[in-house]
């Protein structure tokens, strides 16, 4: 079932709170993996998500990850101590374009230092839109060696969002750990579909709900040979 690969996901900045308990609840009707919003909105999303197998996750140094990495690893603590469960950063571009990788690697390791007081799932944002190939190799190659669960392609807040190539570069890099999650212009069932067969391990996504409606619409799960994904 799709669900199992969705991270619905509410990040515009005007989201109010009933709009992100609704989340919530569809979340929990449909058995998504997680859902992902703004910091201020985790205690609210934590009742609603209370008793059910939905992971809550919030975003760190967002949408710019252009912040202090003290600031962003006390946000991370802060967020943990509220009932996160997954934690999205985003690196430092800027430090990227610098060519200053060891900023890069200090900030994620300073992120995973974390787990030593608390269990959580660490997503490394690394904003594929702005970076060129050479870039992208160097980023998946170190956040697969400092020990990261995830890459994850995209804010959604830049020039655009995953596309198929993000996805073919960083599996020809990545170790075989090192998932990975897609997000950004997420909007039909085919585009999911062909990144999770390409191999991606979640998907975040603004439009979740209408995709596992579709999903249930095109595909019937307990007929033989059609095409099913992982979990379902």
């Amino acid at each position: 079932m799709i669900a199992s690969y969705l991270d619905s996901t509410l990040l515009k900045p005007d989201a109010t709170v009933t709009q992100v308990q609704k989340l919530c609840e569809e979340a929990v009707l449909y058995e998504m993996a997680a859902v992902c919003i703004h910091p201020c909105r985790l205690a609210a999303a934590r009742q609603v998500l209370e008793g059910s197998k939905v992971q809550l996750g919030t975003v760190i140094g967002f949408p710019l990850g252009a912040d202090l990495t003290k600031s962003k690893i006390y946000a991370a603590r802060c967020a943990l101590e509220t009932g996160a469960g997954e934690l999205d950063m985003v690196i430092n571009i800027g430090a990227v374009k610098d060519n200053n990788y060891d900023l890069i690697r200090n900030e994620i390791n300073d992120l995973l230092s974390l787990k030593q007081e608390s269990p959580f799932t660490a997503r490394i944002i690394v904003e594929t839109a702005l970076l060129d190939e050479p870039q992208l190799q160097a980023l998946t190659r170190l956040v697969g060696e400092c020990g990261a669960d995830y890459i994850k392609t995209s804010t959604g807040f830049s020039t655009r969002g995953v596309n198929m190539q993000d996805i073919q570069i960083i599996n020809s890099i990545r170790k075989p750990e090192l998932k990975i999650k897609a997000s950004g212009g997420i909007r039909t069932l085919d585009f999911a579909l062909q990144l999770i067969e390409a191999g991606v391990d979640r998907l975040g996504t603004s439009n979740a709900a209408t995709l596992v409606q579709e999903y249930r619409e095109k595909f019937n799960p307990e007929e033989p040979g059609i095409f099913k994904v992982q979990g379902s």
